[in-house]
């Protein structure tokens, strides 16, 4: 019996080598972790709990049924991470690269098959060369059963990817249909054909960075959600994420205790928005400001600034942000920031994230460009998903909201539940000037002094139009508030609606204007 034990152990010690000490070394000199050392640092101590530690390979074309290594190149399992389950499954490069077999797709797919009956999270840190060439097709359906377990995946548990090496060719869909995409920079890399064949088939001469670096993934394709500097760092901002999201759709995320007692005046916002209408303010100044802490997630930090996303806690509940930033292109919406915004605001609509929404947004960007690329569909996506999403959605506006932009940012009429305007909003089909041009044309052309006509119709206008009340008179915003008070509005909003209900149309599925 004892030799039995015996055995167990010394192949369990076998299995946690992976493809052996110098393979391990390899690893280390790169800068980079093990498979096993990136769980011990992402989950909670002691509370991993592995799953098919010495399953093997059973190819034996070219030689490989003389080359197997217990696990077969990825370590799968269940843990915790502060406290919460989640599941977990890590490529391992020491063995033949991290390359996916027939028997390395079928230790994930279990575990994923397994974290969607149970309805938790699933972490997939990727750090593969992609199919094993030697199994040929075989490695190419592991893929498919993947892909399709991710699809399914969709909406019912939150799906992360942490990009840690290579994730090239058909490897780089899974990550793309999960919820969340996490690089390092100088380690991580994404492309669908390398440098070398991009050279061969366009005569492009390409590095792996630019090709498919972290930096260009966050800043160009808008593919990566959050680039870190290393591993550690993003194992740190993977804990803090799933802290602010539920384990699944039928579930809330976790809610922290708030003080309501303390004085939740906040005179500082009085002071943000300039007098100048046409000068540009930092819009993450009124998101730090209103969120618990000031404790704030960016998603997409470094895409399409002129939106901010990301998760912050009001009142103590979790919510997401959706925000134009007057900052960057004076926060017009173009087909970047409708598309970051859209999936967003989808995904927290699947977890039962409430939205708030900040608003200044002067209309979509105009020009050949945009309405070539397609702004009319693309802007359409955020439309959609504001006007689809049920969850608790709360708006503020604080200066501009103009034209059909005012209807996309969760205005009143698609469902928003409750809309604040500050004084400072300007509520209107397009902006003084242009407005005025074409209102009082005539009028300006035949004065006397033209340039002292438009500044009295201009005045007039904005006046009466250029304002939040005409919009408070009918009822398409609940309440002009002073900015100092919108804290206290935004907690007892959220808290109120903690019991919303809202159902949409039953159907197979809608269809989103891809």
């Amino acid at each position: 019996m004892k030799e039995k034990f015996e055995k167990l152990l010394r192949l369990k010690e076998e299995a946690k080598l992976g493809g052996g000490e110098k393979r391990i070394e390899a690893q280390h000199a790169k800068g980079k972790l093990t498979a096993r050392e990136r769980i011990e640092l992402l989950v909670d101590p002691g509370s991993f709990d592995e799953m098919d530690m010495l399953v093997k390979h059973r190819a034996t074309n070219f030689g490989m049924d003389k080359k197997k290594f217990l696990g077969d190149g990825v370590v799968t399992g269940f843990a915790k991470i502060n406290g919460r389950p989640i599941a977990l499954f890590s490529q391992d490069f020491t063995v033949f690269g991290g390359s996916l077999s027939e028997a390395h797709a079928e230790k994930i797919v279990k575990l994923m098959d397994m974290a969607l009956k149970i309805g938790v999270p699933i972490i997939g840190l990727n750090d593969s060369g992609g199919a094993r060439i030697q199994e040929g097709v075989v490695s190419l359906g592991g893929y498919a059963d993947i892909f399709l377990r991710n699809t399914l995946a969709s909406g019912v548990v939150p799906q992360i990817s942490a990009i840690l090496g290579p994730c090239a060719g058909g490897a780089v869909y899974s990550p793309a249909i999960t919820d969340f995409v996490m690089m390092v920079r100088n380690s991580s890399h994404m492309f669908v054909t390398g440098p070398n064949v991009v050279k061969t088939v366009t005569h492009e001469e390409v590095s792996f960075d630019d090709l498919g670096g972290a930096d260009t993934h966050m800043r160009k394709s808008g593919v990566a959600h959050f680039v870190y500097d290393n591993e550690q760092e993003m194992f740190e901002n993977i804990r803090r994420l799933v802290d602010f999201i539920p384990l699944n759709w039928k579930d809330r995320a976790p809610e922290k205790e708030f003080d309501f007692e303390k004085d939740l005046h906040l005179p500082e916002l009085d002071d943000i928005v300039p007098e100048n209408p046409n000068k540009p303010y930092n819009m993450k100044e009124i998101v730090n400001l209103l969120l618990d802490d000031g404790d704030f997630l960016e998603v997409q930090s470094e895409f399409a600034e002129n939106i901010i996303v990301g998760f912050g806690r009001v009142g103590g509940i979790s919510v997401g942000v959706i925000a134009n930033q007057p900052n960057v292109f004076a926060g017009v919406l173009d087909i970047n920031a409708s598309i970051k915004g859209a999936r967003f605001i989808r995904f927290c609509d699947a977890f039962n994230v409430p939205l708030l929404v900040l608003e200044d947004v002067p209309g979509f960007l105009p020009g050949t460009e945009q309405e070539w690329n397609g702004i009319i569909k693309n802007g359409a996506k955020l439309l959609f998903a504001f006007a689809e999403a049920t969850v608790p959605k709360v708006t503020v506006i604080t200066r501009k909201a103009y034209g059909g932009a005012y209807d996309v940012m969760n205005s009143k009429h698609i469902r928003g539940d409750f809309n604040f305007a500050w004084p400072t909003a300007e509520i209107a089909v397009m902006g003084p000037k242009g407005a005025v041009e074409i209102i009082f044309s005539k009028e300006i052309k035949s004065a006397e002094n033209p340039d002292e006509e438009m500044r009295k119709k201009l005045d007039e206008y904005t006046t009466r139009f250029a304002n939040p009340y005409i919009a408070a008179e009918r009822g398409y915003v609940d309440d002009v508030i002073l900015p100092s008070e919108t804290k206290i509005k935004l907690a007892n909003a959220f808290q109120l609606l903690k019991t919303k209900v809202d159902v949409n149309p039953k159907k197979k599925h809608s269809n989103i204007p891809l």
